[in-house]
This record gives C-alpha cells, structure tokens and sequence, in this order.
C-alpha cells in the first residue's frame, strides 16, 4: 500500500528491507537486457516485466523499491529514436510501475526513484571510474531534468545511487535541491575510497548538512567494503545509512559474465559490468546485524542479489522486531 509516514519518519523509527537487482529478477523471467539500455528498454517495450519484477521483491519482503530508472536518460532514450515527450512518459512510468507493484500488499511500501551516474548513460561501464571530464556544472545540466521528471512522478525518495566520485556527488545534490522530494546518496566504492580514488570522508562530508538528503551510504560494491563505510557514513553525516552490495561473487572481464554463470549475465539493477572487488566476500545476512549496529537503516542488495536473498534479509530484520 501507498505509506502513511514518510521515509525519513519511517528510517527515525527503525529499519527497513530495500530490494535487490532489479536486472536479475528481469533476467529471470525470460527478459533480453543486452541493449544499451538495460533494463530501461522496458519502460517501452515490456513495462508488464519491470512490475511483475518488482512485485517479486514485495513477495521477498522488500518495503522499498527502487525503480527501474537507473540507465534512462533523456539522451540515452535518444539515441533509440524517442522523443522527449515520451521519454518523460517513460521515467514517469517506471514510478507508477513500482507503485503498482507495491498497492495490493498490506504493509507500507516506499518508492524510490533511481537516478544513476552520468556513465551510466555511456553504458561502458565509466560509472565505476567516474572523472569523466565533466565539471560539476556540467554534470548538474545533465541531471536536472531527468531529476525533475521523476519527482514530478511523486516517489517518496529519488536515489542518486552508484555515485563514483564527488564531483558527481556535488552535481547531483545541486540538481535535487529544491525539487520537493528527499534524497539519499549512495556510492560505489572500493576500499576506503570512491571508485575515481576520493576519501570517503571527503566523500559523505558533502551531505552532512543537506537537510533534503535523508540517508547517505554505498551500493554496488562488495560486501566487505560495505563494513567499514557504513560506519564512516554514520559517524560523519549523523544520518541513517543506506547499504545494498553486491553478491560478492567475480566478475569475469574476459568472458564478461559472473564467475560460474553462462553468457548474458553481466548486469545487476540496470548497469553495465562492473570491476571485481580486491577480495571478494559473500553477500550474507550475518552482515546485517554489523551494519545496523553501526547505523545502517535501508538493508538490501545490488547486483547479483536475488529476491531469495531480500527474502533472508527480511526475515533477520523481522526476528529483530519480534525480539525487541
């Protein structure tokens, strides 16, 4: 159902279970994600499929959904012929398809609208590099429309997700502010640092005093580089923490395909491949209690994490309620 409570109430009160890669769950049901556009296409060509996927995540647990708008551009949508007219339709789509998904369950579902990095758009995989040769203010002009079509969309919450570096950062925040719906912002990382190398000290003090930005965390990484961000996240911003890493498992470059996996497997939520972590560590919901412990309050996953997996990370955060 439609919340009654905003997010950021809701995050004050305790936490709550985030999907997982929306991209497998699309792959799953028979979907082809092989154009540049991810799963984006499907806003046009198979909108059924993106709503039938979120509605797996609200089966597994999932109280927040975040839609399917991570790869959907102005310039991406384009490059394929279509108008900017329909392109707004279409971003505006992939809020109404995940609040579908969410209206038939009894339980508050939150909808967030995903806004993706800049080299995103490239589909080359340049969002897990970041320094595009762009300025801040360039960035800014790319995002604000895309920006104030989904919020004209009316989600609760626009996720400016898998962040590479903190020129993006600054774009982004700049481009969301004043737009009338709360933020959070969540980077890829590796180690202690951005994907393009910045201290992620350096990195989450750009949102400690965004009063729009109602959590501040790290997506699409591995898990264990997860552990100490979430921490840091939380004791430099003092907001909720947003976690949701990826499986853990390799990332073939030479095959292009998850280790163990046949052809066609390469994309998580909606993104192109990305680099293998150092040293890979499982995606478990043992994790869990360490991130809530140091702050995390949106708990789910990225690429490669599955509705089984929301559905294990559910029931933790389910025990946890019961024994409190």
């Amino acid at each position: 159902m439609k919340p009654v409570r905003t997010l950021a109430a809701a995050l004050g009160e305790g936490s709550l279970v985030l999907d997982g890669g929306l991209s497998d769950q699309l792959r799953a049901q028979g979907c082809d994600l092989s154009d540049n556009l991810w799963s984006a296409r499907l806003l046009a060509d198979g909108p059924q499929q993106i709503e039938a996927a979120h509605a797996a995540y609200v089966r597994a647990g999932a109280q927040v959904l975040i839609t399917a708008s991570y790869q959907a551009t102005y310039e991406g949508f384009a490059r394929r012929g279509v108008g900017r007219d329909r392109a707004s339709e279409l971003l505006a789509d992939s809020v109404t398809l995940a609040r579908r998904a969410g209206a038939e369950v009894a339980r508050e579902i939150w909808v967030a609208a995903s806004v993706g990095p800049y080299g995103a758009m490239l589909a080359d995989g340049s969002e897990y590099r970041g320094r595009y040769g762009l300025s801040v203010r360039e960035l800014e002009r790319f995002h604000r429309p895309r920006i104030e079509t989904l919020a004209a969309a009316g989600p609760d919450v626009l996720a400016l997700e898998t962040v590479p570096d903190t020129d993006e950062a600054e774009a982004l925040l700049r481009a969301a502010g004043g737009c009338g719906v709360p933020v959070w912002l969540s980077y890829t990382v590796a180690g202690d640092r951005t994907r393009a190398g910045q201290p992620l000290t350096e990195a989450f003090a750009l949102a400690a005093g965004e009063d729009d930005v109602i959590a501040v965390g790290v997506n699409c990484c591995d898990p264990s580089d997860a552990d100490a961000a979430v921490a840091l996240a939380a004791t430099i911003t003092g907001k909720p923490v947003v976690v949701y890493p990826n499986s853990g498992e390799e990332w073939d470059a030479k095959a292009k395909r998850w280790a163990g996996e046949g052809p066609g497997a390469g994309e998580g939520r909606g993104e192109g491949p990305r680099p293998p972590a150092a040293h890979p560590s499982p995606f478990s919901p043992d994790r869990l209690h360490t991130w809530q412990s140091a702050g995390a309050r949106l708990l789910g996953g990225c690429c490669r994490v599955g509705p089984d997996r929301i559905t294990e990370v559910a029931a933790v955060l389910d025990a946890e309620r019961e024994a409190r």
